[in-house]
C-alpha cells in the first residue's frame, strides 16, 4: 500500500492498482457496502472493493490529512501490528503539506440519537471539538463491561488510543479466513481470545478492547469527509452502528436551517430569474456538484400570500412550497451546465407530490434535492422539505435546461 499526495478537493481516494484500469473508490458514506467485522467500500460499478479501511482512515483523520490517494495491490490495507500507531508514524515521517481552503466542519447543533439493528446505540450532543465516550459489554471474562471518554485531538489519540490493537475470538478465525478476511491476523497483530482469556502475553491497556473500538469509531466517522464537533456517547459501538451514526449526523446537518450559507441571496439573484415576491430561496447551506443541494426559505408573517390565503389562520400555499423546492433544484442544475448565465430552467412535470404538514409564519423551510438523472438537457430530481427536521413536503421533479 502507498499513500500518495492528492490535489485539494480529492478527499481520500482508494485505488486498486492490481485490477484492470485501476478502479477508484472514494472513502465516503455513499460507497459503504458492508460493515460486518470491518468497513468495506466499493466502486460505483462494484468492480472493486477495499475492506477494513477504518484503521488507516482514523490515522489520516487525526493527522489532519483530507486529500490523499491510497494505492493498494489487494483488497485490504496491511494489518501491521493491528493498531493505528504504525500509520500515524508513517504519516509523521513523510510530513504533510498545507493546502488552500478550509476543512468543512459538521457541528452537532441539537441532540441526536441513533440505534442500529445489532444493538449499538449512540447519542450525539453539541460540544466544542470532538469528544467520544463509549461503553462496551462482552460476555467474556477478559473483557466484560468497559467505559472510557476521550477528547479527539491528535495528541490524545496518539497517547490513549493509537496503540490499541484489534481483537477477535479464536473460534471465528477459520470462518473469517474462509471469506478472505483477516488473512494476516496472528498473535503479533491481533488480540485473540479463547474461552478462558487472551492468548497473547499481555495487553497494552487494561481496557485495550474499548480503546480500539473508539479508534474504529473515529475511522468510520472519517467517511463524512468533515471535521466533527460534538460529543458522541456510544453504547456497544459497531461498524454498522458507526456508519448509521455518520449518516444520521450528515442528514441532520443537511436539514438544519442553522447551517452557514455557502450561497447567499445576492448570489442566488445571479442564477435565478425570479425576483420578489416570487424569489423563494434565501440561502444555500450544502452543495455537492451534480449530486445534491440544500436550500433554506425563511417563512415570515409578511409574506404577501398570507394576506389572502387562509386569512386569520395563515398557511403557506402548497404550490409555493413546491415552487420553492423547484427553485433550489434549479440552483443545483446551474453548476452542471456550461454558461449558466445564459440558461434558464423550465420545469416540465411533477410526480409523487405529497404535503405532510402545514407551513406557517416563523417556520424555516429546509429543502434537500438530489439529482437522479441528467441526460442531454432533461433532468430528474427528488426533493424533500423539512421544518424542524420533520418532513412537510416531497416531490419528484422533471425539468429542461434551455437558452434564455
Amino acid at each position: 500500500m502507498k499513500v500518495q499526495p492528492a490535489p485539494e478537493g480529492t478527499g481520500i481516494l482508494f485505488k486498486r492498482t492490481d485490477l484492470p484500469s485501476a478502479p477508484e473508490i472514494p472513502a465516503d458514506l455513499d460507497h459503504v457496502v458492508d460493515t460486518d467485522l470491518g468497513t468495506t467500500l466499493a466502486a460505483d460499478d462494484q468492480s472493486a472493493r477495499v475492506m477494513t479501511v477504518e484503521h488507516l482512515l482514523a490515522a489520516l483523520a487525526v493527522s489532519g490529512v483530507t486529500n490523499a490517494v491510497v494505492e493498494m495491490d489487494g483488497p485490504e490495507p496491511p494489518i501491521l501490528d493491528g493498531s493505528f500507531q504504525p500509520y500515524l508514524e508513517a504519516i509523521r515521517a513523510v510530513g504533510r503539506e498545507e493546502q488552500q481552503g478550509e476543512i468543512p466542519i459538521l457541528r452537532i447543533r441539537r441532540p441526536l440519537s441513533v440505534e442500529a439493528s445489532n444493538g449499538a446505540s449512540y447519542v450525539a450532543t453539541p460540544s466544542e471539538g470532538l469528544r467520544i465516550s463509549a461503553t462496551i459489554d462482552f460476555d467474556h471474562p477478559a473483557i466484560g463491561r468497559q467505559y472510557g471518554s476521550f477528547d479527539m485531538d491528535a495528541d490524545t489519540f496518539e497517547a490513549d488510543l493509537a496503540t490499541a490493537r484489534t481483537f477477535g475470538f479464536k473460534e471465528q478465525a477459520e470462518e473469517l479466513r474462509s471469506r478472505g478476511l483477516a488473512r494476516g491476523s496472528a498473535l503479533e497483530n491481533t488480540i485473540v481470545l479463547d474461552d478462558d482469556g487472551i492468548m497473547n502475553e499481555d495487553l497494552r491497556f487494561p481496557d485495550e478492547f474499548l480503546r480500539h473500538k473508539v479508534g474504529d469509531l473515529v475511522g468510520d466517522l472519517a467517511l463524512l469527509g468533515l471535521r466533527v464537533q460534538g460529543h458522541v456517547v456510544a453504547d456497544r459501538p459497531s461498524h454498522e452502528g458507526n456508519v448509521a451514526l455518520a449518516r444520521a449526523l450528515l442528514e441532520a446537518d443537511r436539514r438544519s436551517p442553522e447551517g452557514e450559507a455557502i450561497v447567499d441571496a445576492q448570489k442566488i439573484l445571479q442564477y435565478l430569474p425570479h425576483r420578489y415576491p416570487m424569489l423563494l430561496v434565501d440561502r444555500v447551506t450544502h452543495f455537492e456538484s451534480g449530486k445534491r443541494i440544500v436550500g433554506v426559505k425563511n417563512v415570515t408573517v409578511n409574506e404577501p400570500f398570507f394576506q389572502g390565503h387562509y386569512p386569520g389562520h395563515p398557511i403557506m400555499p402548497g404550490v409555493l412550497i413546491i415552487e420553492a423546492m423547484a427553485q433550489v433544484g434549479g440552483l443545483l442544475l446551474m453548476d452542471t451546465i456550461e454558461n449558466p448565465d445564459e440558461k434558464v430552467v423550465y420545469f416540465l412535470s411533477l410526480d409523487k407530490v405529497k404535503w405532510r404538514r402545514p407551513v406557517t409564519p416563523g417556520d424555516q423551510l429546509v429543502f434537500q434535492l438530489e439529482l437522479l438523472q441528467f441526460r442531454r438537457s432533461i433532468c430528474r430530481m427528488r426533493g424533500e422539505g423539512f421544518v424542524d427536521g420533520k418532513l412537510v413536503a416531497e416531490a419528484e421533479l422533471m425539468a429542461r435546461v434551455m437558452d434564455r
